[in-house]
């Protein structure tokens, strides 16, 4: 018998196989071009476009969903301003929080508006090696999708309290103070500066501990109580640790916390947005919506975000090449197609959050140029315009500071960091004053106080601290990081300060998992924030004004900080008296005092009233004179 198949029969097998190798009904076809805008659409409210485009996966080399598809929504309002192109993402199956997907059709751009009324939307969307990185309109036109419009009404926020949505984006201004755009308030900022791995969280999918020893993934465990019903969650009851922290530190007051978005090679290595460590090109969709998510819920808890783009283990191929190994970082500094891809996804899937900063990087190496470079490629990418900041080694501040100044390379701020929490003061007086100087008021705040070993400590009674670090030496505690960092940089125009936690304690830099650990700073914290908004100081107008109570080294002995004329507050770090010089001010002041270790309203001292026209003594706090206190010299 004849067994061999006919040419027939081989042309039907080989149609099987083709039809066997697609994916069942098609699931590769692309999308028809349908547009859903949904979410909330108030003001101020995330608002999402999804697009059904062509089908990708995360992997994909020829086209890379991530650098050959430029997906850009330009949303304008009917007045014809605001006028925003907003940079868009490959969304995987559109659901991919909770899906764990890694191919799709769902494409997505977000907009936060700025206005009620009608917004339009109108869609560009281009194809070509490496086309998504340009800002021009390159690249063949992808049809049916380019070019799609359409309208969509936005109403009025129904958000108040903390809820960032009841006050609106935060903008810089052109002062040494970011301001909200809707309700006008200016902003001040304590909080969190640790854990640096934040998400390094093992709920987040794709997440590796290269460092599983030494550092752990987080699992947020001490604030799974503080999940609240309602809150948000993935994939069946997943990150519940992390939004209870964020539950937490909000709920102390404190409104910001800081964070890494690449430490491959640094410090934790444990974190990075791709779907492998060093492939750098393609993007983890699932784990990025779940990033999203806990943004999503600081944004709602009245958290400012404090995006950290690289570390200095990372920032430029200097660990690499001193190790002779291949170097983590993007670009070897230079703002190439990693670095460039890089920044546009984390503004395309995050820009829209209503208070940031951009930081371009941890103890930051690049050079001058790479700085500027950088900082040019995200003003272009986001239609926001958020603060950029940069931070460096409190000994190279010089260094890398004065050069961007001169460059008027765009930042709009710092994140200082120095060795001795005696330096905080002088140091934000220098800045704040150096950037005026060079025209470009800075945001100048103060994220990483005090000696790397130490940085913030935990309580006093923290599971038994007592004062003493990992190797039993004894360093200063809570009481002297509230004189000399918080009420230091308050009182010199800096704009706040996150806490670093040193690496000398069980709760430090890499491995904290309970915020609880620094529960009496976050309440000091809140005692100073509170005292600038409920007593309505402006301190968006006071400058540093040490030389007015004999203090011209600007050293941690006394601070002053004053709007002449109108106010002046006088911090005395260990209580007593000081005079105060109002030779060149008139009328009379009414002098009074607040407690920044219990807060409450304001008190009556050993002198009521003073007048202008003289140097004059402001007596002495109502108790416990030898304590911090704040004198409130007001005129009448």
């Amino acid at each position: 018998m004849n067994l061999r198949p006919t040419a027939a029969v081989l042309s039907i097998f080989a149609c099987v196989l083709v039809l066997a190798s697609v994916s069942p009904l098609r699931a590769e076809q692309a999308g028809d071009g349908s547009i859903v805008v949904n979410g909330e659409l108030k003001q101020w409210h995330k608002v999402t476009l999804s697009l059904q485009g062509p089908f990708a996966k995360e992997k994909d080399t020829a086209p890379n969903p991530f650098t050959d598809y430029r997906f850009n929504v330009r949303f304008r309002h009917a007045s014809g301003s605001p006028d925003y192109v907003v940079p868009g993402y490959f969304a995987a199956d559109g659901d991919a929080a909770n899906s764990s997907a890694d191919a799709g059709t769902t494409w997505r751009a977000h907009l936060s508006p700025d206005k009620e009324g009608e917004w339009t939307y109108t869609v560009s969307f281009r194809k070509g090696p490496l086309a998504a990185l340009d800002h021009d309109e390159t690249g063949a036109v992808v049809s049916p999708y380019d070019g799609k419009t359409g309208t969509f009404q936005v109403g009025p926020s129904d958000k108040s309290g903390r809820d960032l949505r009841a006050e609106g984006r935060l903008q810089y201004v052109g002062k040494h103070y970011l301001r909200f755009a809707g309700s006008g308030r200016y902003f001040m900022k304590a909080g969190a500066d640790a854990p640096e791995t934040l998400l390094g969280y093992r709920d987040f999918d794709g997440t590796v501990a290269m460092k599983e020893k030494r550092v752990p993934l987080k699992t947020w465990a001490p604030h799974l109580k503080d999940w609240r019903e309602g809150d948000p969650t993935w994939q069946d009851g997943k990150g519940k640790g992390l939004i209870g922290a964020i539950n937490y530190l909000s709920g102390t007051g404190c409104n910001v916390f800081s964070f890494l978005t690449y430490n491959a090679g640094g410090d934790g290595d444990n974190v990075w947005p791709f779907v492998d460590r060093d492939d750098k090109l393609h993007y983890d969709c699932s784990k990025l919506d779940q990033w999203g998510i806990v943004f999503d819920h600081g944004t709602q808890q009245g958290m400012y975000l404090h995006f950290k783009l690289q570390e200095t283990e990372n920032d430029d191929n200097r660990q690499g090449k001193e190790a002779g190994k291949v170097s983590e970082s993007l670009d070897g500094g230079d703002v190439g197609v990693s670095r460039k891809l890089y920044c546009r996804e984390l503004v395309a899937r995050f820009g829209h959050e209503l208070a940031l900063n951009w930081n371009l990087g941890e103890e930051n190496t690049q050079t001058t140029e790479q700085q500027v470079a950088m900082a040019k490629y995200i003003r272009q990418c986001d239609p926001y315009h958020h603060s950029i900041v940069v931070h460096t080694f409190p000994g190279d501040q010089d260094k890398v500071y004065r050069p961007l100044l001169k460059a008027n390379a765009g930042l709009t701020g710092t994140s200082l960091q120095n060795s001795d929490i005696k330096d905080t003061h002088v140091q934000v007086v220098k800045w704040v004053r150096e950037s005026s100087k060079a025209g470009t008021p800075w945001i100048v705040a103060f994220d990483e106080s005090g000696s790397a070993a130490h940085g913030q400590c935990p309580d006093l009674g923290y599971r038994g601290f007592d004062g003493k670090d990992s190797d039993g030496k004894m360093i200063y505690t809570e009481h002297e990081v509230r004189r000399q960092t918080l009420w230091g940089a308050l009182m010199a125009g800096g704009a706040g300060v996150e806490y670093y936690f040193g690496y000398k304690f069980a709760e430090n830099d890499l491995v904290c998992e309970d915020w609880r650990s620094r529960d009496n700073s976050w309440r000091y914290c809140h005692i100073a924030l509170d005292f600038f908004n409920q007593q309505k100081i402006p301190f968006w107008e006071m400058v540093s004004a040490d030389e007015l109570i004999g203090n011209t080294s600007h050293d941690n002995s006394k601070y002053c900080f004053a709007k002449p004329d109108d106010v002046y507050l006088a911090y005395l770090p260990y209580g007593g008296t000081t005079t105060l010089d109002l030779s060149a001010a008139a009328g009379d002041y009414k002098v009074m005092w607040f407690n920044p270790r219990t807060g409450g309203e304001l008190q009556a001292g050993s002198v009521s009233t003073v007048s202008g026209g003289k140097s004059v003594q402001v007596g002495t706090p109502p108790a416990a004179d030898k304590e911090d206190w704040l004198c409130v010299i007001r005129r009448s």
